[in-house]
């Protein structure tokens, strides 16, 4: 080992000693692959009319403010009709950070989707890709994007992944994409949308203003599941809120397995209730701390049991703070079974029921094999992407990558510590009081929970006049809703009479 440390050093002095004799030479710019974009024609049958489309599948060079390439930056466009046009056109993509977009792709906005057994398991292939009947295909262009170190998407010259792999970094990245495939394929004219699921709806906030500050005002937004306030999914350390904004959402997953003890029938009317409490009895009793008796931490152990089904003891316990994973792995464990987080009507097999939280999310496990697999063989043979192209469903392939949370909306207010889009939302929304935003709440979403959304939206501190642009649909179903049947009709019903609102 000293020996090769020593001829390192040798070689270290060497290459120095060549250094001072010669000119340091400027490496060679790396050189900047073409775009590939492979067309076909594909149909869509909604509502008994045929429609045909021409879909681009492949990528598209991004440059940035200077003119420089950065990256080829993934796609997959489903256009009506070539050239200028003024039908309403759809950018949409996932979240994560890190997912491409094939989870939307593939369940609601494309014209084929997999059909997955809601919410039970999925067998294994062949399965099932069938016409879209819910596709948005019939009212809007859509495409579909990927982010950098996702589907096809790659930095390029002397971009690399740090430079898009962050919240600020990212909004540039996909503000600049849009701005550019406008003018690309002439549709600087055409109602334009914004449509984000999970992080998506995070990074849809910064795009809202980033764009309209470039002169790019959006006729509408549309948040999948959403989230803007970070603190209400992370559960910091003496921070009550992501606890009250959880609640909910447990009272509604002992609702659905059917936990309660004389369960209120009326679903929302269930929910107004379990709101109701959550604001007059449990935030009180949290902010107290300590100070609590313990004939008032009996009953509130009470209260909360009458509402989860989760024992008094556990509660007690816990005092009072029970964070989602631990809430996944106790409602079910005496059936040895655990609760999904992205959608909490699936059940898996708790493996360690020792274990304090889960470990596993039945939902994706039920559900992912079916869209990846599907996906790839509709993005290979149907759209005719070359087979050698290898599609990243997830940027954490990617080597180095790292996500940088730091934003710049919140350092008006000196923190970095609570990382909250809805700041940048509010902006846009106040300069452009005619934006509408939709937003599409799952009631059993455990992942973006849905008062964690009406929190955030009530201390946006908008005007009445600005906060009844923002509309708020539920479903009862999880954080991909269009996974189930009637949710996945309901998202086609209200995203449609919201374009038809917004475009005209």
């Amino acid at each position: 080992m000293k020996k090769i440390i020593s001829l390192l050093g040798v070689l270290v002095i060497a290459a120095a000693s060549v250094a001072q004799e010669k000119p340091t030479e400027k490496p060679a710019d790396k050189p900047v692959p073409e775009p590939q974009v492979f067309t076909t024609v594909q149909t869509v049958k909604i509502n008994g009319v045929t429609h045909t489309l021409k879909a681009r599948a492949g990528t598209m060079l991004l440059k940035d403010e200077n003119n420089e390439p950065i990256a080829l930056h993934g796609f997959t466009a489903y256009f009506k009709e070539d050239g200028p046009s003024r039908r309403p056109i759809i950018f949409a993509y996932n979240g994560g950070p890190g997912s491409s977009s094939y989870w939307l792709h593939m369940g609601v906005m494309g014209p084929k989707r997999i059909v997955v057994n809601d919410p039970g398991y999925t067998k294994a292939a062949p399965y099932q890709l069938v016409n879209n009947d819910y596709s948005i295909l019939d009212m809007a262009d859509v495409v579909m994007m990927d982010p950098i170190g996702t589907g096809l998407s790659v930095p390029v010259g002397k971009a690399e992944g740090k430079d898009f792999w962050g919240v600020d970094q990212d909004i540039r990245a996909i503000s600049l994409f849009i701005i550019q495939f406008l003018k690309q394929y002439d549709r600087l004219q055409s109602p334009k949308y914004i449509l984000g699921e999970s992080y998506g709806t995070f990074r849809n906030a910064g795009v809202m203003n980033y764009l309209l500050d470039r002169g790019f005002a959006l006729n509408g937004v549309v948040m999948v599941s959403a989230v803007f306030d970070l603190r209400t999914l992370t559960f910091p350390p003496n921070d009550d809120m992501p606890y009250i904004v959880h609640f909910p959402t447990y009272a509604a997953t002992a609702w659905y397995h059917n936990k309660l003890v004389n369960k209120n029938p009326n679903l929302m009317a269930f929910l107004d209730e379990v709101r109701k409490f959550t604001e007059e009895e449990y935030m009180p009793a949290l902010f107290k701390g300590d100070r609590l008796t313990q004939a008032q931490k009996t009953q509130l152990a009470g209260r909360l049991n009458q509402y989860t089904g989760v024992s008094t003891d556990y509660w007690l316990k816990a005092d009072f703070r029970v964070k989602a994973g631990e809430f996944f792995n106790e409602l079910l464990r005496n059936e040895g079974m655990t609760v999904g987080r992205l959608d909490s009507r699936f059940v898996g097999i708790n493996e360690r029921l020792i274990n304090q939280s889960g470990t596993t999310d039945p939902q994706s496990d039920a559900i992912s094999p079916a869209f990846t697999a599907g996906f790839l063989d509709y993005f290979h043979r149907d759209l005719g992407v070359d087979k050698k192209l290898n599609y990243k469903t997830s940027a954490y392939a990617s080597p180095g990558f790292k996500w940088d949370w730091s934003h710049a909306g919140n350092m008006q207010w000196n923190t970095q510590s609570a990382i909250n889009t809805g700041i940048d939302m509010a902006e846009a929304m106040n300069k452009d009081p005619n934006v509408k935003v939709l937003i599409m709440n799952g009631i059993y979403d455990l992942a973006t929970v849905f008062y964690g959304v009406e929190h955030s939206i009530s201390h946006l501190g908008l005007r009445p006049e600005i906060k009844k642009n923002i509309i708020m649909t539920y479903y009862e179903a999880g954080h991909m809703m269009y996974t189930h049947g009637p949710s996945l009709q309901k998202f086609k019903q209200d995203l449609a009479a919201f374009v038809r609102e917004t475009s005209q």
